[in-house]
């Protein structure tokens, strides 16, 4: 059960982790190493350039989310003896949501036995930058921090010293040192890195990034850094999914549409692959191509970017309305954030309207700030198509987004916010028929019922066709 693996950290966000986990992947790819990409924390962008390095799936290791067994399985799962785990982390190396730390990125690298490279940005510091790391050795002696990649050095002199600096002090090995660079290789907007499917220059990108690595970084230290195999926790091996599946006959799977491109693009793949383990054949969609729904039995639809497709959304009339008349009919459909978005009325974008799928009683506008942004604790208080009453699970949120106009009633809102914003005044949850849409994100191993639940919604409909 040992693994080679990394993991990648810094002191804060914004420091340069996905440019240089990026590049490591692609760097470890060229020298015919099999990688397995790892994102810590709640996101879907990074790990989606991550996955784009691979070239092959990226798996959440979030243990505010996920159960520790439940995590640490879900590694080696997804890892064979033969290849090198590379772990980005999120925020800064001990930053949690608590004075302990307890979700940091510091406690993964811990329960996964996995050593650190930090990137640490050295912009305007020198010799301070040696007392910070002394401080960080310190502050938990059991976080193995393997390595340190310099960041922003503004020449060989400022390298030097930097250099110098930290070896001579801390005793840590300084991996690598990037300079200023001129241009971004990976462009932002409001929630972060462009995501890899909206980026035609997404593989110039990873060559950049990987060129960086090969020039400025020391792979074979790398390599021998995450190739130590220390052996993470053991824990009970949780039970198999079902495979047992509620319909009319043994043989006949449910179909569950996904509406998957570059508007709606935020999907775990451990949700996606739920869904098939309990029985469900996949069918991805895109309303930005497709004119109409195929013969499906639910739909789930994930986060994304609809204000950035709205006027394309909007023009698709018959894909709109084929959703509308499903929804009425009964049609299972669970939606997560840009989902949510969509099955409303319409989406208000400066001063103009664009017609949505008209599932739901509201309409929706963007803000210039974060309208949620963080992880969320839900409470089930009343029923819905998917999960039991009086259950508690753990989620996350990031909208721009905000309710401009709601004119449903309260109770059609079946979820109440123990932790994060919701969908309008603490609650969320909105439920119409076998519609339930949320702002927050949830992930399978957090809430292993969901995915049986809605095969379960998908064959009863499939039935009664």
């Amino acid at each position: 059960m040992k693994r080679a693996k990394i993991v990648i950290s810094a002191l804060r966000g914004g420091s340069g982790k996905t440019t240089l986990a990026v590049g490591i992947i692609a760097a470890l790819k060229e020298k015919n190493l099999s990688v397995a990409p790892f994102k810590k924390g709640p996101d879907y962008i990074d790990a989606g350039w991550l996955a784009f390095a691979a070239g092959r799936t990226c798996y959440n290791l979030d243990t505010f989310i996920i159960p520790e067994p439940q995590l640490v399985n879900s590694f080696y799962t997804h890892t064979s003896p033969d290849d090198i785990a590379v772990i980005e982390g999120n925020r800064g190396i001990y930053d949690g949501i608590d004075i302990f730390g307890e979700t940091s990125t510091a406690e993964l690298a811990k329960l996964l036995a996995a050593p650190l490279i930090l990137v640490l940005d050295c912009t305007k510091t020198t010799r301070t930058m040696a007392a910070v790391l002394l401080g960080l050795l310190h502050f938990d002696p059991k976080v193995h921090i393997g390595g340190v990649i310099l960041n922003h050095t503004a020449g060989l002199r400022h390298e030097k010293i930097l250099r110098h600096s930290i070896e001579h002090h801390t005793g840590i090995t300084v991996l690598g040192a990037l300079p200023k660079l001129k241009t971004e290789i990976f462009p932002e907007r409001h929630m972060g890195l462009v995501p890899t499917p909206e980026h035609a220059w997404a593989m110039d990108a990873v060559s950049k990034a990987r060129a960086i690595i090969d020039k400025y970084i020391d792979m074979d230290a790398v390599i021998r850094l995450a190739t130590r195999r220390e052996e993470a926790g053991e824990f009970p091996h949780p039970p198999p999914p079902s495979s047992e599946i509620p319909s009319c006959t043994s043989s006949d799977r449910p179909t569950i549409g996904i509406l998957r491109d570059s508007a709606f693009q935020f999907y775990y793949p451990e949700n996606i692959e739920a869904l098939e383990n309990a029985g469900a054949e996949i069918c991805f969609i895109s309303p930005l191509t497709d004119h109409s729904l195929p013969e499906v039995d639910a739909l789930y639809i994930g986060g994304g970017f609809p204000e950035t497709h709205a006027r394309i959304l909007a023009e698709n009339h018959a894909f709109r309305g084929h959703i509308k008349a499903l929804a009425d009919q009964g049609l299972p459909i669970y939606a997560e954030c840009g989902g949510l978005m969509y099955l409303g009325e319409s989406l208000v974008l400066e001063g103009r309207t664009y017609p949505m799928a008209g599932v739901l009683p509201v309409v929706f506008g963007l803000s210039k700030r974060p309208q949620g942004h963080g992880y969320t604790i839900v409470s089930v208080e009343r029923e819905n198509p998917f999960l039991e009453v009086g259950i508690e699970f753990k989620g996350h949120e990031f909208h721009y987004s905000k309710v401009m106009e709601w004119r449903g009633s309260e109770d059609d809102l079946v979820f109440s916010m123990k932790r994060g914003a919701g969908f309008f005044q603490g609650k969320d949850g909105v439920c119409y028929k076998n519609v339930l849409a949320t702002y927050t994100h949830i992930h399978s191993l957090g809430l292993p019922g969901w995915a049986k639940s809605m095969v379960a919604k998908a064959a009863a409909f499939k039935c009664s066709r």
